[in-house]
């Protein structure tokens, strides 16, 4: 299925699937018309949403004029690439409801029209599949919206993130943290009704789950200089005209307040305490209700409040001077106020006022103040403890949303979310020290924008291997280097200016500045201008000029503030770097805010304005590198299958069912088949590259369709089964009923049965004494089946443990009977499943208890002892006594002792018994042999000995006498020669004395005595003496 794409003149691609249909009709998700932004309607479609899609994308002028016409049409969020672009409406456009977060939620980038909610969940998304933290960067001009964008975010995630499980308290106070941040911090300028004259960031932590569980806020460089000092149109921070405005009259009488702001010096410097876009009263209700979702105590709350007010009454104190020219306080009123309010003493906050400490050589002085020198220390005295109080409060709120989950097992797999809502770059006519340090940290923010899209754009290519020509831009990293550089920036200037000895001014500080960087590109002064205290810094991005001018002041704490400015630059300098990590640390979504006017008109678009900020920040650099390369990139598994489900790899058929190759040759086949054109995507290492977004609508109008046609056959085959299902079901139904009538009847017929034999049995049992009859017939036939019964399940189960349960009365004889018969059984069985050498052993033993048992002392050891076949190897019987033996197979060998005749010498022979005879051999040399006809007996004592003696016939002239013999196995050896020889009943046990034939007519004696331990010696009587000890086993 190719692909044919069809470019109209809004910007717009349309997909042609058929040739005499020019446009596809499908429905999207939500029911609308699907184009090549699917689920778009007409009106959205004004211009282009992305600029990528431009067609004449190196034009300033059609790059402006989109963002005139959408614009015009309240569309005012527009892409390029991921980044996204707004333009202030200064009005309620009403596209930020509950309604609006519903439809961008969980839906793709752009499938739906550019918002700041649809980047806001790609964000979410991203951080709870992939697990890594992302971070938010809204940066802009003042005035362009990025606080109320900020707001907005919030509370998108409050509303559609999942609740915790500890409940939604943690996602109220992250959405009230802002009312009282922008009380505090936030003020009005000539440019912007609500700008932000502090830095913020806030981390926000999300569980497992993807709910929020906790946040952090990081404050950076407060403008307290707003304080005491406020420009002509411009406020002090709003708070102040909160307080007067919306407080009750309790609490300013508490305070001693009045409610005209025109009565307080800090006050009205601006000359614009009244603004009509700005309701004060309904903001401090707001206010002081989010202080109480915060858990500010009653008590906390009242100790703020004083602080606020003991800044207004600061700004009230006025100096007169006596008649040495130093200063007093003239407003013992104020005084008085300020010392209940700050809970300080009033000689201790009068001295502080209006002397100065000095410590030499480790002694203090007070030094007294001239009237200016006063206003200034009451001023310093002011800022120091709104700052001060700002911190304080960050730090409360912190502990407010500091995760309750620390020390859950779960709290370590959980992810943050940052947002950046940074002050915005403004130039005025007069620019204090901060607005210097403000403009740095967007040069700053601007670099790391550079770096973070721009460089790893082109670095990424280079990775992936993609062939690339380089796209030049200008990078501000040379801006950043002027104020920063180690030595050479403005920041050490004024560092080693401000240590070195002798007069530090302002004037000397310009001049070291002109000494060291004068030649740089983007640097230049002008002497003609003149600023109160402090550098000034007015930077423009598109030129790389950067302006200074120095104020004269030669009074003698003119290097006050300039120590003050060095700590403020070096700390914010410090402060910026961590911010710089922090951000560089997690993954980044840029968002770029326009101011289209100065005047805050709605529907007003100033050219002249927008162009100079699209130059400033860079965007026809990030627009020629997005269509220089590739307007899509994502990994080959990410583009096959989205999040372990089917993505595209459903539109060919090749790999829709079973693809088992690489997701990387999955997606090459792919490509192939819905007809891509070479030259319009690449197939990097990881990822696949796609030039024009065009092919990826077309490619998702695709997908929609497919999805369509397989919801279609899905929704067909699940009528199918249905139907399949019901059948079967019904079936079901009706071969159960059958089944339950069917067993219902069996259990009615099985109960009528029991019903009749419990009635014979109960009759039978009540006449079981009476002689034998018809009704208690079927109580014997019942009692007997169950012994009977009874008795099968308890047979023994062999006959050394033969027990059976006790018979009753009429059946003892056939019990009796059923016994015999059992054990015979049992015996047969036994007999049949002996093996043939089992039952020689067991002859054997049988023939050794007949002879030996009770009779010898050592016959009760050898019994559990199984006798063997053969004592001796056959490599063991010597080769010549195999053949002197003949055809003579040996039945048993086993060593023996023979005793001499004469002396009673011990010999080592052995014994081998053969069907014929016992034969005695010598090594190699057959010694005697006696016939089994010329035994005529075996004698063997009653003790533990294991000597015996073979009798032979005295007529048989060619045996020498009778043997004597000692066997180590006597019980083993005598039994298997008894049996060999049939002389089971010629085995002798004597006790006492053994007499042999020793020759021709001389008889021999063996004499035995029981001892402790076994001893054959020769007597000097000439006997055999054996002494054997009793075992006692008999």
């Amino acid at each position: 299925m190719a692909l044919q794409v069809e470019l109209v003149p809004t910007g717009e691609i349309i997909r042609v699937v058929h040739p005499h249909r020019p446009c596809k009709l499908a429905l999207g998700s939500d029911g609308v018309r699907v184009t090549m932004e699917s689920a778009l309607t007409a009106r959205d479609r004004v211009g282009v949403q992305d600029f990528v899609l431009l067609e004449n994308f190196t034009s300033e002028a059609a790059f402006i004029e989109n963002l005139r016409r959408r614009f015009r049409e309240n569309l005012i969020y527009t892409y390029i690439g991921p980044v996204l672009v707004s333009v202030n409406p200064y009005r309620d456009l009403q596209i930020y409801s509950r309604q609006h977060m519903e439809r961008y939620r969980g839906v793709s980038f752009y499938e739906v029209p550019p918002h700041l909610f649809a980047v806001a969940d790609t964000v979410y998304r991203a951080l709870r599949t992939e697990r890594r933290d992302q971070a938010v960067m809204i940066s802009g001009e003042s005035g362009a919206g990025k606080t109320e964008a900020t707001k907005r975010l919030l509370q998108f995630y409050a509303e559609t993130c999942p609740a915790p499980e500890r409940g939604g308290a943690v996602r109220d106070r992250l959405l009230q943290s802002n009312p009282v941040l922008e009380a505090f911090g936030n003020a009005k300028t000539l440019r912007n009704d609500n700008s932000s004259r502090f830095g913020k960031y806030m981390d926000v932590q999300f569980d497992f789950k993807g709910a929020p569980v906790g946040g952090h806020i990081l404050s950076y460089l407060l403008e307290k200089s707003r304080v005491v000092h406020q420009n002509h149109g411009e406020r002090n921070f709003h708070v102040f005209y909160q307080l007067l405005e919306g407080g009750e009259e309790e609490t300013l009488r508490r305070l001693g307040l009045e409610r005209n702001p025109q009565s307080y010096l800090y006050l009205v410097k601006g000359q614009c305490a009244k603004v009509s876009s700005i309701n004060d009263k309904s903001d401090w209700k707001v206010v002081r209700k989010a202080l109480t979702v915060i858990d500010f105590t009653e008590d906390e709350v009242e100790d703020l409040l004083s602080i606020v007010a003991s800044v207004l009454h600061l700004g009230n104190i006025h100096f007169a001077a006596d008649e040495e020219s130093n200063a007093q306080v003239t407003t013992e009123n104020q005084l008085k106020y300020l010392t209940r309010l700050l809970s300080v003493e009033g000689s201790t906050l009068r001295e502080a006022l209006t002397h100065r400490k000095i410590i030499a050589k480790g002694e203090e002085l007070l030094s007294p103040l001239n009237l200016e020198q006063a206003a200034y220390a009451r001023d310093a005295l002011a800022k120091a403890v709104y700052s001060r109080t700002f911190t304080w409060l960050v730090g409360k709120i912190n502990r407010s949303l500091a995760s309750k989950d620390a020390e859950s097992p779960n709290w370590r797999s959980t992810t943050v979310l940052g947002l950046l809502d940074i002050y915005g770059f403004e130039v005025f006519q007069h620019n204090s020290f901060e607005q210097f340090c403000i403009n740095y940290c967007n040069e700053k923010l601007q670099q790391l924008f550079i770096e973070l899209t721009l460089k790893s754009e082109q670095e990424e290519y280079e990775a992936e291997g993609i062939a690339w020509e380089p796209v030049q831009y200008f990078n501000n990293k040379i801006i950043c280097d002027l104020v920063e550089e180690k030595f050479k920036g403005i920041i050490s200037i004024l560092d080693e200016e401000c240590l070195r000895p002798g007069e530090a001014t302002d004037l000397t500080f310009l001049e070291k500045l002109e000494d060291t960087v004068k030649h740089h590109p983007h640097f230049l002064t002008n002497k003609g201008l003149f600023f109160f205290f402090a550098v000034a810094c007015v930077t423009s991005r598109g030129s790389g000029v950067l302006a200074a001018g120095v104020s004269s002041f030669s009074l003698a704490p003119a290097n006050l503030p300039c120590l003050s400015a060095r700590q403020v630059a070096f700390f914010f300098f410090l402060s910026l770097l961590q911010l710089v990590e922090i951000l560089q640390s997690k993954e980044p979504a840029f968002f770029f805010f326009f101011k289209p006017n100065d005047a805050k008109q709605p529907g007003r678009f100033d050219e002249v304005l927008i162009r100079h900020q699209v130059k400033y920040l860079g965007f026809f650099f990030f627009l020629r590198v997005r269509r220089a390369g590739f307007a899509y990139r994502r990994k080959y598994e990410a583009f096959f299958f989205f999040l372990g489900q089917v993505r595209y790899k459903s539109l060919c058929p090749e790999t829709f069912f079973f693809f088992l190759g690489r997701p990387q040759d999955g997606v090459a086949v792919l490509v192939r088949h819905l007809g891509f054109f070479f030259f319009f995507y690449k197939m990097g290492r990881t990822k696949i590259f796609i030039r024009f977004f065009f092919f990826l609508f077309a490619t998702e109008d695709a997908l929609e369709v497919r999805r369509q046609s397989l919801g279609i056959q899905a929704a067909w085959r699940g009528f199918h089964w249905r139907q399949k299902f019901f059948f079967f079901f019904l079936s079901a139904i009706c071969i159960q009923s059958w089944w339950r009538g069917t067993l219902g009847r069996r259990k009615g017929a099985l109960w009528g049965l029991q019903s009749f034999f419990f009635f014979w049995l109960i009759r039978g049992f009540i006449l079981r004494h009476a002689p034998r009859c018809p009704e208690n017939a079927f109580f014997f036939f019942f009692f007997c089946t169950s012994f009977l019964l009874n008795l099968r399940r308890q047979l023994p189960r062999n006959v050394f443990f033969f027990f059976l349960p006790t018979p009753p009365p009429a059946l003892r004889e056939a019990s009796e009977l059923l016994r015999e018969l059992c054990i015979k059984n049992m015996v047969w069985k036994y007999c049949r499943s002996i093996s043939p050498e089992w039952k020689q052993q067991l002859q054997q033993k049988a023939v050794a208890s007949e002879i030996f048992k009770g009779k010898k002392d050592n016959y009760p050891q050898s019994v559990p002892r199984l006798f063997i076949s053969t004592r001796l190897g056959a490599d063991e019987i010597s080769s010549r006594v195999l053949q002197a033996l003949g055809s003579e197979p040996i039945q048993y060998a086993v060593p023996v002792v023979k005793y001499d005749r004469k002396g009673y010498k011990p010999r080592s022979r052995q014994l081998l018994l053969t069907p014929n005879a016992v034969v005695i051999v010598e090594d190699a040399k057959v010694k005697q042999r006696i016939d089994y006809a010329n035994l005529t007996g075996i004698s063997v004592s009653s003790l533990s000995d294991s000597l015996f003696v073979l009798h032979v016939q005295r007529e048989d002239n060619k045996q020498k006498g009778d043997v004597v013999l000692q066997s180590d196995h006597v019980i083993e050896t005598l039994t298997k020669t008894a049996i060999s020889a049939d002389r089971v009943n010629n085995v002798n046990i004597n006790q006492g004395s053994i007499t042999f034939a020793g020759g021709p007519g001389r008889d021999g004696t063996i004499d035995f005595t029981p001892g402790s331990e076994l001893l054959i010696t020769k007597a000097k009587n000439g006997h055999l003496a054996v002494v054997a000890p009793r075992l006692n086993s008999r």
